[in-house]
């Protein structure tokens, strides 16, 4: 992806978050001088890798395969073997009409993934077989808003706006959009994005950079190009 194509997605992004009455944090806006005078009062952001998050899943098709996030609290996965410090996770993120994240679960994060406004969210849901494919034969079981519900192999849920579904671990989902875009949150255990995703099909998780404007901010994935820890 170009760098001038994320951060117009960014501008994007931004607005369409505020119309919906929801907020980044401060951090979400420093510029390059401002991380450059940071230290190691940051160290949490950083190493838990909160912010601005853009991916095409390293398929170079962002408009039809991609996804905006922003992650705005996370532990790092030791916390949760400790049971010390954060052991969840919150994200905004935006699913566009026409656009898929592809089929994947997690290892180890439960989450609920929640419709915060726009459009009708639609969820594919499979349980995984033990060798990691898709089970085409039990259904799925899944909490809507505490309500138990469950899914034909495959079956799609729909989820209004203010409507939500916990996923446990090791459920396939992938999701789309109808209507309209959509602002999705998402609280779950920590998340880790470099050894907690199982997609389907051989997919990366962050886009490669073609460096052609500035950032207008940074992504999470940056950090170890631009921020040097002071001590």
């Amino acid at each position: 992806m170009k760098r001038s194509e994320i951060n117009a997605i960014m501008r994007s992004a931004d607005e369409f978050i505020r119309q919906n009455g929801f907020y980044l944090p401060p951090f979400a806006y420093w510029s390059l001088a401002d991380w450059a005078g940071k230290g190691e009062e940051v160290g949490e952001i950083v190493d838990c890798h909160l912010g601005w998050d853009i991916t095409d899943f390293g398929l170079g098709d962002f408009k039809h395969y991609g996804l905006f996030l922003f992650t705005i609290r996370n532990g790092s996965p030791e916390n949760c073997r400790t049971m010390t410090g954060k052991q969840y996770a919150e994200k905004i993120m935006i699913v566009e009409v026409g656009q898929m994240t592809p089929m994947h679960f997690h290892w180890s994060k439960m989450e609920d993934i929640i419709n915060r406004g726009g459009g009708r969210l639609m969820i594919q849901l499979y349980n995984a077989t033990p060798d990691e494919v898709l089970d085409k034969a039990r259904p799925v079981q899944v909490s809507v808003d505490g309500v138990r519900r469950s899914f034909e192999p495959g079956e799609v849920l729909e989820l209004k706006p203010g409507e939500s579904v916990s996923l446990p671990q090791r459920c396939y989902h992938q999701f789309w959009v109808e209507g309209e875009r959509v602002l999705m949150g998402e609280v779950s255990l920590v998340n880790d994005d470099y050894t907690d995703n199982r997609f389907l099909e051989p997919t990366g998780r962050f886009p490669n950079v073609e460096e052609d404007v500035q950032p207008l901010y940074l992504l999470c994935n940056d950090y170890d190009k631009y921020y040097q820890k002071k001590v």
